[in-house]
């Protein structure tokens, strides 16, 4: 009997940001505000962004890999869907990853905004299945780290 080649993962992330819980909540439904926290980096050069955000809307997120970069000239594709929304209060989403033409793993987010004294605390739970050749999960939780990070940088600068 030969091994799976799919790995189960389940990460949560908790971060306090020093704004309400609708600013928050705004930065991940508004669109053009959503795109550069989540979809722009240093590395890479947005090819396509599209979200509707609404139960059933979709997002759309293609990248390709900057010159210099490990991976340079390569294309991330990552489709989904958002399962529910609650205003102020959750946001869960279902997406598959593909690197060039290959899919690497599918993964449902769970987005929740707890308000407290100091503003607002995000929880975000990843579930993710990993497939053969993909990042996997240190590198995928890494990678939410850093735009939650980005996150609280365009909270920062008001948005």
């Amino acid at each position: 009997m030969s091994e799976s080649g799919v790995v189960h993962s389940t990460f949560v992330i908790e971060r306090t940001y020093p704004r309400s819980v609708e600013s928050v909540f705004a930065a991940f439904a508004d669109p053009a505000t959503r795109r550069r926290w989540f979809a722009e980096g240093d590395g890479h050069e947005v090819e396509e962004y599209a979200s509707e955000f609404r139960v059933g809307g979709l997002e759309r997120l293609r990248y390709r890999f900057k010159e210099g970069t490990p991976f340079t000239g390569v294309v991330i594709s990552n489709e989904g869907s958002y399962q529910d929304i609650v205003p102020a209060s959750r946001i869960v989403t279902s997406s598959r990853m593909s690197f060039g033409d290959k899919s690497i793993s599918v993964s449902l987010v769970t987005i929740e905004f707890i308000p407290t004294a100091e503003g607002t605390n995000l929880i975000c739970t990843h579930q993710g299945t990993f497939f053969e050749g993909s990042d996997g999960p240190q590198i995928r939780e890494a990678g939410w780290r850093k735009v939650l990070e980005r996150l609280a940088a365009r909270l920062q600068q008001g948005e």
